[in-house]
């Protein structure tokens, strides 16, 4: 709590006053001092720009849509490598077109292809498409800097996943050949 003491004429010379004083005092361009405090803050707002909270989209963004992007990449890889509704279903639809196009005399060799290998090479493209996208998705965030502002660092927790996505994206398309060329859990010959 300021002190107040009145002088000799009566006038306040106390804290408050002071304070008062400080308020209207005029500078020699004839702004009060709070317009000049308001200036020198714009001033630093200017030549340091991302001092502030990072709301400012003009200067290039929080990089919301790149961590996104890659928490979408490194999604997308986990679901090329442990598969999806969407090649289950492929899966489906082609061992029921095996089934209708075997006919029952057929040997069994050609009845585990369709019944059982095209099936599993629909599954094994799906789980390519996955993993493709993946490895595309990671790749443009990666890049993305390199053709946005220079001062503008990437978060590394953004690089990371990124890094992840690609990766698991190399290994599901590399599965993906694998399972599709029948080098890996190839359909089983039939006598």
């Amino acid at each position: 709590m300021g002190s107040k003491t009145v002088d000799e004429a009566g006038t306040d010379t106390g804290t408050e006053a002071k304070r008062d004083e400080e308020d209207v005092q005029l500078t020699k361009d004839g702004d009060t001092a709070a317009d000049q405090a308001d200036a020198e803050a714009y001033e630093d707002d200017e030549q340091y720009p991302d001092s502030g909270d990072g709301s400012d989209a003009s200067v290039g963004g929080s990089g919301v849509g790149q961590g996104a992007a890659a928490v979408v990449s490194a999604g997308l890889g986990i679901v090329s490598l442990t598969g999806s509704w969407v090649g289950t279903v492929a899966q489906a639809r082609d061992s029921l077109y095996g089934q209708l196009e075997t006919a029952q005399q057929s040997s069994v060799g050609t009845q585990l292809k369709e019944l059982y290998g095209d099936s599993w090479n629909a599954n094994a493209l799906v789980a390519g498409f996955f993993a493709l996208a993946a490895l595309i998705v990671g790749v443009v965030v990666l890049v993305r800097p390199a053709f946005g502002n220079p001062d503008r660092v990437q978060a590394p927790w953004t690089k990371s996943v990124a890094w992840a996505g690609v990766s698991l994206g190399v290994i599901g398309l590399l599965l993906a050949a694998l399972k599709y060329s029948d080098i890996l859990l190839s359909v089983p010959a039939g006598g």
